[in-house]
């Protein structure tokens, strides 16, 4: 498939998404929107894919929605973010459920709708010079893109309540501190960094971190009772799996797993 506002490049088991309309702050509009739901299925269905990686080209991760473009759309604005956001929320929720894991490479700044994809993922490692900023309620809008979701479940109620509604900008290491970032990187090594990382977790039981992945999230709404079913229940699923048999003979015999993602 042809991209018009984003790369994807597939090395080393990784996926690259890379977000590309410099030119405009890499802000999301409906084709780059569009383009990322494509492109994260793809990471999804393709079985030579088993970790993403998402970063931005140019100064900046993402600015968030493309402002420029809500304005000429006047009274069909309403319309067109539910457009918008029906490819951005489908692109948000296969990532968080698909088995390849998501990092997301931040320099400069994450801000809006880039804030949210960038907490969206399941790692963020960030150049010690990037910002994250909610932005929403400055321009009279509120949070989308999973903000909502994932915010007050990575910092806390109140911390949330004081990102969104004051647009308090955090440096790097303040979101690293907030738990919003994993690791911090001087900006001339986030990106090997990032892939090195993203290379790492291609090499692993890609199957087994993806329920994995599931099983956290579901963890917040279940009962005790049920998610240890759910727990019982994939475990018992993944020691079907190539992989676990691989890793557990690898253990045994006291040598590095060489995990094929099946």
């Amino acid at each position: 498939m042809t991209y018009s506002t984003l790369l994807l490049e597939v090395k080393d088991s990784v996926g690259h998404i890379t977000l590309n309309r410099p030119a405009a702050a890499n802000s999301i509009n409906l084709d780059l929107a569009r383009d990322l739901m494509y492109a994260v299925l793809r990471c999804d269905e393709d079985p030579d894919i088993r970790a993403v990686l998402i970063s931005g080209a140019g100064n900046l991760f993402c600015g968030g929605g493309d402002l420029k473009d809500f304005r000429a759309r006047g009274e069909k604005l309403p319309s067109y973010i539910k457009e918008v956001t029906a490819y951005l929320h489908s692109a948000v929720s296969r990532m968080t459920r698909m088995a390849p894991l998501v990092v997301a490479a931040v320099h400069g700044a994450a801000a809006g709708a880039g804030m949210s994809l960038a907490i969206a993922c399941d790692f963020v490692i960030a150049a010690e010079t990037s910002r994250f900023t909610a932005a929403y309620t400055r321009i009279g809008l509120t949070p989308d893109g999973s903000m909502s979701y994932f915010l007050p479940r990575i910092v806390g109620l109140r911390r949330a309540l004081e990102l969104t509604l004051t647009n308090r900008v955090l440096t790097a290491h303040e979101a690293m501190e907030w738990g919003i970032v994993n690791q911090v990187l001087p900006q001339t090594e986030l990106l090997s960094q990032a892939k090195s990382f993203a290379a790492h977790l291609a090499s692993g039981p890609t199957r087994a971190f993806g329920v994995t992945k599931r099983l956290l999230h579901l963890g917040w709404t279940e009962t005790l009772e049920t998610q240890m079913e759910h727990e019982s229940q994939w475990i018992a699923d993944s020691a079907r799996t190539a992989d676990a048999q691989e890793g557990i003979t690898a253990f045994i015999g006291k040598r590095k797993a060489a995990f094929k993602g099946q």
